[in-house]
């Protein structure tokens, strides 16, 4: 079996400050990290792989600095990583992401791969829109929000997923997407020996040149979506404060109203 996982590096979000005056990201001095999505997404894939007679590459897309993810997740366990690092993919939206990721792994694998997983989400964006994408591209079967997984043999995976209200359990035949939750499983510390490996171990590194595709698909070119503005929510002002000394009964009185109003919808 051939498990694929997509990854992203991302700025450490906790650290994230905005520039009042341009309203844009200050990236200068803020740490790189593994999506956090995405690891629990491959300790997922090593799991399997643990089970299974199974091999897992990790594979992502950005400038050479991604490597240290892609390495990270080499000493989690996965045996192969592939970075998608040229000029031609800057700028690349969602849809041109799942465009570039999709075309690499049909490259990799020569035909439809038994099991993707990524993660929910990254944690700059939020969108949760390359997942669905790429399966959409190489016709997986999709399955998101996935807390459990409960079965994986050669032929289909049995997971539990979140909905509005609720858990479902999904089972799916194989080629299938998987996205996945944070408490889906807690990533492992890589051991001595994997650490030294993932070192030693070479990145492989794709160029658009190589994914036999129309360059318009990928970077600005392919990308409809637009940032038009990044902002800092206004600050809220704090709610009424009422002193025991006060007449706080007929301040009470005042939202009375409202509190009825809010009793009745919820």
């Amino acid at each position: 079996m051939n498990i694929f996982c997509c990854i992203k590096q991302v700025p450490d979000t906790t650290q994230i400050k905005i520039d009042p005056e341009t309203n844009t990201l200050i990236r200068a001095g803020v740490e790189s990290i593994c999506n956090p999505y995405d690891l629990v997404a491959v300790e997922c894939a090593v799991q399997i792989k643990e089970k299974l007679d199974a091999k897992v590459t990790v594979l992502s897309m950005g400038i050479l600095q991604a490597e240290s993810a892609l390495r990270e997740c080499l000493a989690i366990g996965a045996d192969k990583a592939v970075l998608l690092s040229d000029r031609a993919f800057m700028g690349s939206d969602t849809l041109a992401t799942s465009a570039a990721l999709s075309a690499t792994i049909k490259i990799l694998n020569e035909s439809s791969p038994e099991l993707i997983i990524c993660g929910k989400q990254a944690v700059d964006g939020d969108t949760a829109q390359t997942g669905p994408g790429i399966a959409t591209r190489l016709n997986c079967s999709l399955i998101t929000n996935v807390i459990e997984i409960i079965e994986v043999t050669a032929n289909h995976i049995i997971v539990k997923k979140q909905v509005k209200g609720g858990l479902e359990i999904v089972k799916s035949k194989f080629p299938a997407l998987i996205t996945v939750e944070l408490n889906c499983c807690e990533p492992r510390y890589p051991s001595l020996p994997l650490l030294i490996e993932s070192i030693r171990k070479q990145v492989k590194i794709i160029t658009v040149a190589e994914l036999n595709d129309s360059q318009t698909v990928f970077g600005l070119k392919g990308s409809p979506t637009s940032v038009k503005n990044i902002f800092v929510p206004p600050k809220r002002d704090g709610g009424p404060v009422f002193n025991k000394t006060d007449d706080f009964i007929n301040h009470i009185k005042k939202f009375e109203p409202q509190l009825m109003e809010f009793i009745s919808n919820a």
